[in-house]
């Protein structure tokens, strides 16, 4: 189920795409899975179901779920590979800015301490 934060400053649409894309990505969601409907979701979010709607069709678009009016919204075929491969891109984003970092002076102690926040950060969501 996703959650949401309405006192954060990122949009809930955001929220409700990226709560889904992490579920998928733990296997909470697996391919062929049915997610709630719109209308559900909404209630149970306490969203609008526009705001709803808009991730849904966010997550149509990036091929994570698939849609089949009359039917709902399911997960799609490969979808936690395709969140993985995006996720192995960044790492190696994350590489090259690190050797950047070094380069400039910054410590592995330094860089492991940004890595330790984010990490930290992520999990108190």
């Amino acid at each position: 189920m996703p959650v949401i934060d309405k006192t954060s400053r990122k949009p809930i649409y955001e929220q409700i795409v990226e709560s889904i894309e992490r579920e998928i990505a733990a296997g909470l969601l697996t391919e062929g899975v049915k997610l709630p409907s719109v209308r559900e979701l909404s209630v149970l979010l306490d969203a609008n179901p526009n705001t709803v709607q808009k991730a849904f069709t966010e997550l149509d678009r990036a091929g994570l779920i698939i849609s089949h009016p009359g039917r709902g919204c399911f997960v799609a075929k490969g979808a936690r590979a395709a969140i993985r491969a995006r996720g192995q891109a960044k790492l190696s984003e994350i590489t090259a800015i690190a050797r950047d970092l070094l380069r400039a002076g910054f410590s592995a102690a330094e860089l492991q301490s940004a890595l330790d926040r984010a990490i930290s950060e992520t999990q108190a969501v």
